[in-house]
């Protein structure tokens, strides 16, 4: 069984999933970081590969992306810093990221290594479903890693559904067309949710872009199995020459 399924057996509401961008805020801090989430309360970590053009991200995650990449952190670079990685971290790691960078190191040759170091799945929000079904997915099932889709609330039923069947770990529903880091209603929000919720999906379902602190990740969770917080930590981490204490200050802020 997959890390991720398990962890959906042992608990299925209020799921904490939190995004980390790798070489950041220092190139040397992902596995330090991991380590804060995983002690303060983090379920799940989705480790962000830093690209330059980062389509999905908003202003905050791009600067993360674009800190990291300037520290020097590569593919080839996290896969070194996760080699030993799960002697320490015992919860799921999904690697978020685009296609280009990965195309650019090899597929079939990313996951390979992605699932020699212990990440469980994987987020790529620019990898089409057509090619996924026709070309991709079956390399990555072949690796044992879970593919997570994202959905929004302007998607059909009938895509969602489809999304749904191919995704394996969660369906990542995005709380609202825009970038990540964006403000949002969540109470807007809460329909789209019961409507997923009412859909009787194969999949958790798990909430994104705009949960910042207890209300709004309490909110999420009302209808869905969890959530997904990245903008408002790597906020926090900005600057910090503190990761534990910085993370343990940020999720008490959201559990407590």
């Amino acid at each position: 069984m997959s890390r991720i399924k398990d962890l959906f057996e042992r608990k299925s509401k209020n799921v904490l999933n939190v995004y980390c961008t790798a070489g950041y805020p220092q190139l040397n801090s992902t596995i330090e970081v991991m380590k804060a989430l995983q002690e303060n309360g983090a379920d799940l970590i989705e480790l962000g590969m830093p690209y330059s053009d980062p389509l999905a991200d908003g202003p905050v995650i791009q600067h993360s992306s674009t800190v990291a990449l300037a520290n020097g952190m590569t593919i080839e670079t996290l896969f070194a810093q996760l080699k030993d990685a799960r002697n320490e971290i015992t919860v799921p790691i999904i690697l978020m990221g685009y296609m280009n960078p990965v195309l650019q190191y090899g597929f079939e040759h990313f996951c390979k290594d992605a699932a020699a170091v212990g990440v469980d799945g994987l987020i790529l929000p620019d990898l089409p479903e057509y090619e996924f079904e026709t070309e991709y997915g079956a390399i990555i099932k072949a690796n044992g890693l879970d593919f997570v889709f994202l959905v929004t609330p302007e998607t059909s039923y009938e895509r969602i559904k489809k999304l749904d069947s191919l995704s394996t770990g969660f369906l990542y529903a995005v709380s609202s067309s825009s970038t990540t880091g964006s403000d949002k209603n969540m109470t807007d929000v809460n329909a789209y949710l019961l409507k997923l919720k009412n859909m009787q999906l194969k999949n958790p379902v798990l909430v994104g872009f705009g949960i910042k602190d207890k209300q709004t990740f309490d909110t999420a969770c009302a209808n869905a199995n969890g959530a997904i917080i990245g903008t408002a930590y790597i906020k926090a981490l900005e600057g910090t020459v503190d990761v534990a204490g910085t993370t343990k200050k940020f999720l008490s802020g959201v559990l407590s």
